[in-house]
């Protein structure tokens, strides 16, 4: 039996999967069932208010957009559903910063979280760590998660520490 998805990942198109695809990881390795959609603001707008309309009976709790350029999507489901929607801004223009500001500014009543550019992973662990508020076993698990972030840490540092140069001093 197929879990029913937590998390929708929505992307303007295709071409943004490579980006998207480390929101799809990092939800994978931490166990949180999600979909992955692309739906368009501009080609297909009756299928994003289908989507966003129904996204709370589906039983998701976020939704990740990600858009490039002109980057309504984002903004368009949050206008159409009251669960949290998180933007990524996909760096298709501008070095992607049409669409930070286009997903960032927001009009009063219609907010949409925003991570950086080409940020998914940030996204995934946003969308965990709002889910995890009410799931005790989920914030054990992304606790973990970032426990093993700082191991890394430790032991790069001691990496670092066998690097031999004649003037580094530790």
């Amino acid at each position: 039996m197929q879990a029913s998805p937590l998390v929708s990942i929505i992307m303007g198109s295709t071409s943004d999967l490579p980006i998207m695809e480390k929101a799809a990881a990092r939800l994978d390795a931490l166990g949180i069932p999600f979909e992955m959609l692309a739906l368009s603001a501009h080609r297909t707008p009756k299928e994003v208010e289908e989507f966003a309309t129904s996204a709370k009976e589906r039983g998701i709790k976020v939704i990740i957009g990600a858009a490039g350029m002109a980057a309504h999507l984002c903004g368009v489901i949050a206008s159409m559903t009251s669960i949290p929607v998180i933007g990524v801004p996909i760096k298709a223009s501008l070095d992607g910063v049409d669409a930070l500001y286009s997903i960032v500014q927001m009009p009063p009543g219609i907010p949409v979280a925003t991570v950086g550019i080409n940020a998914a992973e940030n996204a995934a662990l946003l969308a965990v760590q709002m889910m995890a508020t009410s799931d005790e076993e989920l914030y054990r698990r992304l606790e973990a998660y970032k426990e093993s972030l700082k191991e890394k840490v430790v032991k790069a540092n001691k990496e670092l520490s066998e690097v031999k140069f004649a003037h580094k001093t530790n």
